[in-house]
């Protein structure tokens, strides 16, 4: 019997996955828990799905963990999450080093506790050798957020003289972002139904395609991975281009 894992195209995988791992608070309170139950939960999503990438050889999985905003959430949710976070990360680091799986984190850093930020570090630092999936936690991120940083940056380098201004390009802007080490994503999912983008990654997910299902956080696993590839396999990327023209480049590199 053909599974959804060997129906997947190795050669049309997505390099980057970029996922926001939404309905965790709702998934707990359908259930009569607190909202922290779901976030505890959670955890054993991302552990299935960052195994299921690393199996299937995805290069770069970007997971929206926590975001500026989050920061606004009831006080004993934020330090309980942070909590969690540094459990989980400290954890997690041998079974990251034993698949060969290199950690990466964007965001504000400086927003973090400093045990939070210390724990991290001593995580980035225990992986940065390794050369197999490239794991990066978006963590008190937006899209804004960097954006601004980017744009302060450049600034600072064309009154510094470094550059002139008709020198930035997409290319120059790229370079500034938090992501600049990384391609960009060709495929986002979002859980929990709903159907926006949530000031996550907004400059780099142009092109991407954006795949939304209803199954909750906590319940997401390999198989909803699966699906979500499958339905990206069976899509057709343009890039502002016509499917006639897709058509004759195709051609013209089987010739």
């Amino acid at each position: 019997m053909t599974t959804l894992k060997d129906q997947i195209i190795r050669e049309k995988l997505p390099k980057h996955i970029a996922i926001i791992m939404d309905g965790n608070g709702r998934w707990a309170e359908e259930k009569g828990q607190d909202r922290l139950y779901g976030h505890f939960h959670g955890v054993e999503s991302v552990r299935n799905i960052v195994e299921g990438c690393a199996e299937l050889g995805v290069g770069y999985l970007t997971l929206y963990a926590f975001s500026t905003e989050n920061w606004d959430r009831p006080a004993n949710e934020v330090s309980g999450l942070m909590e969690l976070l540094v459990e989980t990360i400290r954890k997690e680091v041998p079974t990251l080093n034993k698949n060969n799986i290199r950690l990466h984190v964007i965001g504000a850093m400086d927003m973090l506790p400093e045990y939070a930020l210390n724990a991290l570090q001593e995580a980035l630092d225990l992986t940065s050798v390794n050369t197999g999936l490239n794991l990066v936690m978006a963590l008190s991120y937006s899209s804004r957020w960097e954006l601004v940083q980017a744009v302060q940056k450049i600034a600072a380098d064309v009154q510094d003289g470094k550059m002139e201004p008709e020198q930035i390009t997409q290319d120059v802007l790229q370079q500034y972002l938090s992501t600049s080490k990384f391609p960009d994503p060709e495929l986002m999912i979002r859980t929990s139904g709903e159907y926006r983008i949530s000031n996550f990654l907004l400059y780099q997910l142009a092109y991407a395609e954006l795949y939304f299902t209803s199954t909750r956080w906590p319940d997401f696993r390999k198989e909803h991975l699966y699906e979500a590839i499958l339905d990206y396999q069976n899509r057709e990327r343009r890039f502002g281009k016509t499917t006639r023209q897709i058509q004759e480049e195709a051609g013209a590199t089987t010739e």
